[in-house]
Parts: C-alpha cells; sequence; structure tokens
C-alpha cells in the first residue's frame, strides 16, 4: 500500500560496526538516520515542529516563515513545508556546500546566505532581526521544544526497542542538541544507568553540525543535566573518521557523524563490555563538492 512521506520519517536501521570495535564484551551500532526521506535526522524535528504548530493553529498555510540552519534542518524544513503547503525562508551561511542550497531551492524554499565569517551565529541574528522588524515566524529549532519531543516520542523508542533495551551508551554530535535532549530523556526514564556522551568539536576545530556555543548563542532546549560526559573531538579526527566509515564500514556520512563516532571508538577503548549506540546523521553526499572525501 503507498505510504504517505512523512510516515517514512524514522525506524531508521541500526547497523553493528563490521570494525572500528575489536573486543568481544563491547558492541558499537550506528543509526542511519541517512536513511530518513529528506536524507537526515533533522527530518524528525522538522515535521514535529510543523506539525504540532499547526495542530496549535500557531502557524498556517498564509504564514511567513523563516529559519536559520547550518544545512540538514533546513533541507527537512523545506521537504516538509512543501508537503504542508507552507512557504519557508532559510538563513545559512554563505559557505555552505552547493548541495545544500540547491536541495533547499529545489524543493520551493528562499534561501538567504549570509555573510561566512558571521557563521550561523549570523544566520541567527538575521533570522530574528526579520521576525522583529518583518513580521515573520520563527520555528526556531534552538529554543523550540518540539524538536527534542521529536526524539523522546521516536529515536529513543527506537534505540531502546533494536537493542532490547541492552544499550548502555548513547553517542550524538551536539549542534542545536534537540536529540541529544530528546533521546537521553527517553533513555534515562527506561535505565537511569544509561550514560549519555555528547559530543563537541574543541577550540582550535570548525566541525560542520557540531558546535561548542558562545554563551549568548547556546540552545535554550538544552539541559546539561541530561548529559553524563562531553567528549572533545578534532576537525582532523571527524575527517578521518568520515573516511574510515566509508571505506571500512561502509557507511557514508558527514563530517558531524564522523565526530560521534570517533568519540564512541575512543568510548570503546575504556570499556570491558558494553552496547554503544552513536548517531549516523546524514549522508555523505551533501559533501562532495566539499574536500571532505578527498585523499
Amino acid at each position: 500500500m503507498p505510504a504517505d512521506l512523512a510516515s517514512l520519517i524514522g525506524n531508521t536501521p541500526l547497523v553493528q560496526s563490521r570494525s572500528l570495535v575489536q573486543k568481544s564484551g563491547v558492541k558499537l551500532y550506528f543509526k542511519l538516520e541517512g536513511q530518513n526521506p529528506g536524507g537526515s535526522v533533522k527530518d524528525r524535528p522538522a515535521l514535529n515542529m510543523i506539525r504540532s504548530g499547526l495542530e496549535r493553529g500557531e502557524i498556517h498555510p498564509g504564514s511567513k516563515l523563516i529559519e536559520a540552519t547550518s544545512g540538514n534542518t533546513g533541507i527537512a524544513l523545506a521537504m516538509i513545508a512543501r508537503l504542508y503547503n507552507l512557504h519557508i525562508e532559510l538563513v545559512m551561511p554563505e559557505n555552505a556546500t552547493r548541495e545544500r542550497v540547491q536541495t533547499m531551492r529545489a524543493y520551493g524554499a528562499s534561501v538567504v546566505l549570509t555573510p561566512a565569517e558571521a557563521g550561523i551565529e549570523g544566520s541567527r541574528d538575521y533570522a530574528e532581526k526579520k521576525v522583529r522588524e518583518s513580521g515573520y515566524q520563527m520555528l526556531n529549532q534552538f529554543g523550540n521544544p518540539d524538536n527534542w519531543k521529536a526524539h523522546y516520542f521516536s529515536t529513543g523508542p527506537e534505540i531502546w526497542a533494536d537493542t532490547q533495551g541492552q544499550v548502555t551508551h548513547f553517542i550524538s554530535s551536539m549542534g542545536t542538541t534537540g536529540t541529544i535532549m530528546g533521546t537521553s530523556a527517553f533513555l534515562k526514564e527506561m535505565d537511569p544507568n544509561i550514560q549519555i556522551i555528547g559530543v563537541q568539536p574543541d577550540d582550535h576545530s570548525s566541525i560542520p553540525g557540531i558546535r561548542k556555543w558562545p554563551e549568548a548563542y547556546l540552545p535554550k532546549i538544552y539541559d546539561p543535566t541530561r548529559v553524563d560526559r562531553i567528549l572533545e573531538v578534532t576537525q582532523d579526527e571527524a575527517v578521518a573518521m568520515s573516511r574510515r566509515l566509508a571505506s571500512e564500514e561502509g557507511i557514508f556520512a558527514g563530517m558531524s557523524s564522523g565526530g560521534a563516532a570517533a568519540a564512541a571508538e575512543r568510548l570503546a577503548q575504556e570499556l570491558d563490555e558494553g552496547v554503544l549506540v552513536s548517531i549516523v546523521c546524514d549522508r555523505g553526499d551533501r559533501y562532495l563538492s566539499s574536500d571532505l572525501f578527498e585523499q
């Protein structure tokens, strides 16, 4: 029976690592979020933010929606907005990969590029100004609880079910922090001993999709009590692991996924036993115009 596109979001595969962990008592699994129809984990919150806003009457077909994004959320929002006949303007730094801009525009979204040197913070400032001065409405992935709730109701339960409740560690890169917040909330309800590991870049690294936010831009949905430990990775580690995921695991993914996997591999070396789940948040084809896979 034909499926509605939105119904295909979630229930992504969980696959065991073939090569990164060689300890008999430690299992590492990757959750392949690139299998979502929009190609990333951000399909989940995009659907929940738009659908919930419509159900509450906060947005409607005439709404002037705007959102700042580093890429994946924008693609997901462009896709979901098209499903609900909404128009959305997406704002991102001008150094975003060409594939991301083209994909958003293909879905019918308007795209505004802000100066690269201002980063995603500059994009956020631009969007907030449009809300204040031009009657736009922001979904606000950084402060909207519908972001993390998407993962509380889907990602967390899927991991719990697919590991038969045996998961001991959950590893996720931290951007808006919605994935780690919602998944942590669910898994901790199931078993408070599950360790939640956040991944951030070190002070000298720039990794798309992972951020160490300045205090003024810290996502309002972030609750540090839901994260047991933060591991820092370098840009070189994230790049090298992205390439290893492709060449050794057959998993084609972006740099933030490489960062999470690098942290998961490091964590696995500390353990004698455990069941680790690491989020692979998107697909590598979004980075082919960059030098990520050039060797």
